[in-house]
């Protein structure tokens, strides 16, 4: 007998996700179909792990499965599981709380554009309200796996901000959610559309799909099962469609765009297991992609039973953009995060899952030139990471990167590692790069000049991973790489040295003059054999860290070694022969201030006094 009928509000998070699903997001209204029944999925799955340690569960009905019927006369759609089910208080907590599974995220992504706001619905958590896109009122019963009858549950909602809560006998475990239809859905009310929606978005999915056809406008026909109901990734390759890859994708990922590249993989031998993974085209919008700890981009299933999301032991973290499943005919159904972290099995496979990924990327860069610079431009910078986490694949990985040039026109036409040492120069012997804030920062960087001048390639890395992942990455190919803007150039490019001496004896009083201005602001003050238009420019010593590194770790609140740089001077400049024959003793100071400044900016560095920057180019302008 049914208890007290409760009347709950809503969370306001979640009100604010059923307003804008009600009202906004209409541009794929099908998702709907594919949310729920990627949710009965989910709980079959969840059972079937479940009744492992506890056959009881499934005893009375172990044929797991999904249904599918529609009643025209009543304009109502349902969709049934016989999973693992819900009690009342995780009725509450999945469906009237969800602030922790991601609304919150869900919310300050929106970007008003419904096309796009759509497609976060399912990578949210959230894909359960996208029942309200095509129906004005939602019912759901449900019991959960091993509870009695009497600890049925029934919610109900019109999406108005509140819902309605009842106890009340159910006789089968599982969950059943009842759409009341809108008016203008009767379209959902069709076999022929419901089955090609199960074919289109649902047809890997592992358990059968039922639909009942209806009769004369009621569902009393048979039960007819309209999907694959075998996991795909256990079918031979060549009976897969691209077609039915891009859609198990988008059913795993809730991703609307297609997948950019994937691979399907069957390993026999010591061990067996079956790897599917995919490399998306853009970025996920989820928490997932946005934080290293935390990653669900594989799912891992023994025996194809789920077990788990498992990414973090199956990929290394610089792969965390891949999506996909493992397959396992080997390890243990009982197997914990903690086994996984130290399993032998485990550690081959993610051995291989980083080769068929590394493979695939070269497939991509050989074969599809285009794709690869999508890839690029949305992971690059993560790949980036493996040069650090990953010395056994740094060369593969070092290969795969891209990079800004000088050779290269603007920041979206790079080159790759082999590109560069294939024209290096007779006699050169270092691949030369720069890092700084930005593109445009490196390439205009002072510290260039001598080598574009000389027809030697630079590469421009500018972006913030770069100084870092460089730090790691010594050579390539043979060729030691070296920054521009470090050390000493003499040693290097093979000028002639007696030449430089001369140069640095002529110029030995502006040197020492502009030494004792700046005092301890510098180590010291050189000539400079980098420079061919620019007055003034920072060097640094090998091991020392570039100004805009230190800046970025210092506002994310890290303690920076203090360290002085070299200022160097290009004597032909016309500001540094103005500050050498400059007599008064306080214009002196601000010139030569101001050329410090000056390279401070172009090395990306922050000024310690602004304001007084401000005031010394204002008497200078003046000439005061």
């Amino acid at each position: 007998m049914a208890a007290e009928k409760q009347t709950r509000a809503f969370e306001a998070e979640v009100s604010q996700v059923l307003h804008l699903v009600t009202h906004s997001l209409y541009s794929h209204k099908d998702i709907f179909l594919r949310e729920l029944i990627s949710n009965a999925s989910d709980a079959c799955d969840k059972l079937r792990f479940a009744a492992l340690s506890d056959a009881s569960l499934t005893a009375a009905d172990a044929d797991l499965r999904i249904e599918i019927e529609f009643d025209k006369d009543a304009r109502t759609l349902t969709i049934r599981d016989n999973g693992i089910g819900m009690s009342q208080g995780e009725v509450v907590e999945n469906i009237g709380t969800i602030a922790r599974s991601g609304t919150r995220k869900f919310l300050e992504t929106l970007s008003g554009d419904a096309r796009k706001d759509t497609q976060l619905i399912g990578q949210f958590g959230v894909g359960f309200y996208s029942a309200f896109i095509v129906a004005d009122k939602v019912t759901l019963t449900t019991r959960k796996a091993g509870a009695p009858e009497s600890d049925g549950v029934r919610w109900e909602s019109s999406g108005t901000g509140e819902y309605t809560l009842e106890t009340l006998d159910v006789a089968a475990r599982g969950t059943t959610v009842t759409l009341h239809l809108k008016a203008d859905e009767g379209e959902f009310l069709d076999g022929w559309k419901l089955r090609d929606l199960v074919k289109r978005y649902s047809d890997h999915v592992a358990f059968p799909i039922r639909l009942r056809e209806d009769k004369d406008g009621k569902p009393d026909g048979e039960f007819e099962t309209v999907n694959h109901a075998a996991a795909l990734w256990t079918r031979p390759k060549a009976e897969i469609s691209d077609e039915e890859y891009q859609a198990f994708y988008k059913s795993l990922t809730h991703d609307f765009n297609d997948a950019l590249a994937w691979t399907h993989n069957r390993v026999e031998g010591s061990q067996s297991y079956t790897l599917l993974l995919y490399i998306p085209e853009k970025p996920p919008f989820d928490a997932v992609f946005s934080g290293r700890d935390e990653r669900h981009g594989l799912k891992l299933y023994i025996r194809r039973v789920f077990i788990m999301d498992a990414s973090e032991q199956l990929l290394p973290a610089y792969l965390r953009f891949v999506r996909g499943v493992v397959d396992s005919d080997d390890l243990p159904l009982n197997v914990s995060r903690e086994i996984l972290q130290d399993n032998r099995l485990v550690a081959q496979i993610r051995s291989a899952c980083t080769k068929r990924v590394l493979d695939l990327l070269d497939k991509l860069a050989k074969d599809e030139p285009e794709k690869f610079k999508q890839f690029t431009a949305a992971f690059g910078n993560v790949l980036k990471e493996g040069i650090a986490e990953d010395g056994a694949n740094r060369e593969r990985i070092a290969k795969l990167l891209r990079f800004a040039s000088t050779k290269s026109e603007g920041a979206d036409k790079t080159v790759s590692l082999d590109d560069y040492v294939g024209r290096m120069q007779v006699g050169q012997d270092a691949i030369w790069y720069v890092t700084a804030d930005s593109y445009l920062a490196a390439k205009n960087s002072p510290q260039i000049e001598s080598l574009k001048a000389r027809g030697i390639e630079v590469l421009l890395l500018g972006d913030r991973i770069d100084e870092w992942m460089v730090g790691y990455l010594h050579e390539y190919a043979g060729k030691k790489l070296r920054n521009a803007a470090k050390g000493d150039l003499d040693a290097v490019d093979g000028a002639d040295a007696e030449a430089r001496k001369q140069a640095e004896a002529a110029s030995a009083p502006v040197v020492e003059k502009l030494a004792k201005v700046l005092g301890d602001a510098v180590e010291k003050v050189q000539v400079s054999h980098r420079l061919t238009d620019s007055p003034t420019c920072l060097v640094f010593g090998d091991y020392d860290m570039a100004p805009h590194m230190q800046r970025l770790l210092r506002e994310a609140g890290h303690d920076v070694p203090a360290s002085k740089p070299i200022l160097e001077i290009n004597p032909r400049n016309p500001l540094i022969q103005r500050f050498a024959d400059e007599t008064d003793e306080a214009r002196s100071a601000d010139l030569g201030h101001l050329l410090l400044e000056e390279a401070q900016l172009a090395a990306g560095d922050t000024l310690a006094d602004p304001t007084a920057f401000i005031a010394r180019v204002n008497r200078i302008a003046l000439g005061t």
